[in-house]
């Protein structure tokens, strides 16, 4: 388990921007926060440091609780739709999502070439399911699952390309142009063999 941040890094991880994490400090209280991994230099003038998802996920669960691992790792995982046992949608669920999310824009200047937050980063590449469905649970979709007929985001054979399901044709397309808003291309189609509609979405490069 790692180690909480002391009652001085807490504060400036408390004190950070509510939406974007920009941290204010001295250079050796940065520094210290990104040794951690609860912040981040940013590449670019004027370099300003900002909280990591893992520093975003601190600052929401409140003292006390320690560093989690990236996003990628169990901490917070965004739903898909359709799983056994979801987690709770109350108040604390949308806090966790809106700051997984502020944490991916963040991951998005940080690590796009050209710094941009408009458009899906390396990370959401290699995790295409987990970060699509982030994307339409940030936006406010429901879920499948827990007696909610919502999305359904699933993986397809083609390269960097979800599938995401809807229960009509309203709300996948409202899914697609939620999808389109955050960086991804988005299609609907229909299966051959069952007919059942559904949106491809690919993250988009440009």
């Amino acid at each position: 388990m790692t180690r909480p941040p002391t009652a001085a890094q807490r504060r400036l991880i408390e004190a950070a921007d509510p939406v974007t994490g920009r941290l204010r400090g001295t250079g050796a209280q940065l520094a210290a926060l990104v040794k951690r991994g609860l912040a981040f230099r940013h590449p670019r003038p004027p370099h300003d440091h900002f909280l990591t998802p893992a520093g975003h996920r601190i600052r929401e669960a409140g003292p006390g609780t320690p560093a989690g691992p990236a996003p990628d790792a169990g901490v917070f995982t965004a739903r898909v739709g359709g799983e056994e046992e979801p987690p709770g949608t109350g108040a604390d669920r949308r806090r966790q999502v809106h700051s997984a999310w502020q944490g991916l824009l963040e991951l998005r200047r940080m690590t796009n070439p050209d710094g941009a937050a408009d458009r899906p980063c390396a990370w959401e590449r290699t995790h295409l399911v987990r970060a699509a469905a982030l994307a339409l649970e940030a936006a406010g979709h429901l879920p499948a699952g827990g007696g909610t007929d919502g999305y359904r985001v699933r993986a397809t054979p083609q390269p960097e390309a979800v599938a995401v399901y809807a229960p009509d044709a309203g709300a996948l397309a409202d899914c697609a142009a939620t999808l389109e808003r955050a960086g991804w291309q988005a299609g609907e189609y229909t299966e051959p063999r069952t007919r059942a509609r559904f949106v491809l979405a690919s993250p988009r490069r440009v």
